[in-house]
């Protein structure tokens, strides 16, 4: 996790000098790995890397998309194999509660794509989803087309808020980066909290889940 931490405070050492390692296609491959492994934080450094004229800010959208969406096949895979017994020992860090799971696969069938659509957009329980998907062995073309508009929404607002953040700052006097700025960041912010909201109104009707299957 350190030498994680380390190479994103280098990759920001060189944003901030100007300069990125000439690497060609394989900058973007790299962008697409690291946002599969830490997903926001890389995908903001790469907005910033294109605003600083270091990246094609449509190359960083589309290789940020890619690594999210390669991610979110890897969680689908391992609940399609069932191999999530060992994932519950990481199971605060990556969302994971058996009850969770439990209530996922009670609604997941009749609105698989609605939950996928709604837990991507909001970054609540994604992970959660696509593992349940996974173990009902929901077919991709159900849901998968609903998850690529959610990642376009996700990715598209990360994208911007870090592209003109690092143009507010380069070109202060400038009032049209600040209202895209704040209007993004605003647009993120509603998305999580409505996720959060998601979550405790379906924590709170668990026992009627529980008592309908009894």
């Amino acid at each position: 996790m350190n030498n994680l931490v380390d190479f994103f405070q280098t990759i920001v050492f060189y944003i901030k000098g100007g300069q990125l390692p000439e690497m060609g296609i394989w900058t973007y491959v790299l962008l697409a790995v690291l946002v599969a492994i830490e997903g926001p934080i890389a995908t903001l450094l790469g907005a910033a890397a294109a605003s600083a004229g270091l990246m094609r800010p449509w190359y960083v959208f589309f290789a940020a998309a890619i690594g999210n969406l390669t991610a979110d096949t890897l969680w689908y895979s391992i609940g399609y194999m069932g191999r999530i017994e060992w994932l519950f020992h990481f199971g605060k860090r990556l969302g994971l509660r058996r009850d969770l799971l439990e209530h996922l696969k009670h609604n997941m069938d009749k609105h698989a794509t609605k939950i996928l659509f709604l837990a991507k957009l909001t970054v609540s329980f994604v992970i959660p989803s696509l593992i349940t998907a996974g173990l009902l062995r929901l077919p991709l073309r159900r849901w998968f087309p609903a998850l690529i508009v959610a990642e376009t929404i996700w990715t598209g607002s990360l994208v911007l808020i870090g592209f003109y953040t690092t143009e507010a700052v380069k070109r202060v006097e400038r009032g049209v980066e600040y209202a895209v700025l704040m209007a993004s960041i605003l647009f993120v912010i509603f998305l999580i909290l409505a996720g959060r909201r998601l979550i405790k109104a379906w924590d709170t009707d668990e026992p009627d889940a529980v008592s309908d299957k009894s």
